[in-house]
């Protein structure tokens, strides 16, 4: 697989990161204020790592790199986005899934 194909799931992740961030901010409304704040948190950490991602092509091992990343955004960002927007914790299982894909990504760099 060519390895910058990263960088076009980046691009993909930092459109869904940009969008949502700003609905955060500006549309989202939730009846309890303490889910803008777990909104919030899964806008940081998918803008963080989408930062990351682009990076992918350069690492050893960019695929590995790339696919964690990307599996923890999609598990940790997409879990709390979804907790948030329904106000719900009872959907917050895959969250720490995300959460230990971020640090393997990061632990795959010794690597």
């Amino acid at each position: 697989m060519d390895a910058f194909i990263w960088h076009k799931v980046a691009a993909i992740s930092g459109l869904a990161a940009l969008g949502l961030g700003t609905y955060g901010s500006h549309g989202f409304k939730p009846q309890n204020p303490s889910y803008k704040q777990v909104w919030q948190t899964a806008s940081l950490y998918h803008l963080v790592h989408t930062a990351a991602l682009l990076t992918a092509p350069i690492t050893k091992h960019p695929n590995i790199f790339g696919g964690l990343l990307t599996a923890g955004i999609v598990a940790f960002s997409g879990t709390c986005y979804t907790v948030a927007f329904l106000e719900d914790r009872k959907y917050s299982t895959l969250a720490p899934f995300g959460g230990f894909a971020f640090i393997a990504a990061w632990g795959s760099l010794l690597l």
